[in-house]
């Protein structure tokens, strides 16, 4: 049996709006529950509306410290009302994504657009470059990411992923069960080693 990692703070990416299904709100809210009543703190992109909201509120309501990373730009577009727990301002969408990754020992990715997906990407792409080995995992609510699973098997039948990174992602669709996953998740290794520019 693996060790179970140290988790203090979870980051979590999610749509800044609630989508047509009830149940994504509605699993929002548990996993934001579930991290508070675990003890951890939550790292997210700052909006307080859609699902960002729901496990904002989840966590803050639940005693959890909360985090929330956003670009100026957007603060007027995500943020309606009251804010949620600590709200940090960044100037750019490269900073916010480095940031929460800077905060956060691990990811979990809930339903969202392009933006989620682009930061879900963005942090696998890390791992693969060796920039970091933090465990990642989608909360597969209605089985959202079905569509984005088998784009994966393909891309590794393809030999465009190594096989090695079909263990990247931890699936559920609980999130409580995701969790106790992630914990004790081995996270392939990089084959690249990466180089910074004070070694170069």
């Amino acid at each position: 049996m693996s060790e179970l990692r140290r988790i203090e703070r979870i980051c979590v990416f999610c749509g800044s709006s609630d989508g047509v299904d009830e149940r994504y709100a509605n699993q929002a809210t548990a996993l934001g529950t579930e991290i508070a009543r675990r003890g951890y703190g939550l790292v997210y992109g700052g909006g307080n509306l859609g699902l960002m909201g729901a496990v904002s509120r989840a966590a803050h309501d639940g005693g959890a410290a909360v985090y929330g990373i956003i670009p100026g730009p957007l603060a007027a577009k995500e943020i309606a009302g009251e804010t949620i727990g600590h709200i940090e301002v960044v100037e750019t969408m490269h900073q916010r994504k480095a940031r929460m990754a800077e905060l956060a020992d691990a990811f979990i990715t809930l339903p969202g657009g392009i933006g989620t997906l682009e930061e879900l990407f963005e942090t696998i792409s890390w791992i693969q470059l060796g920039i970091h080995n933090k465990p990642m995992g989608l909360l597969n609510v209605n089985g959202f990411f079905d569509p984005l699973r088998q784009m994966l098997a393909h891309q590794i039948d393809q030999g465009f992923i190594a096989d090695r990174y079909s263990r990247l992602l931890v699936v559920k669709d609980d999130p409580s069960a995701l969790i106790d996953d992630l914990l004790s998740h081995e996270t392939p290794e990089s084959s690249v080693q990466w180089i910074t520019s004070a070694q170069a």
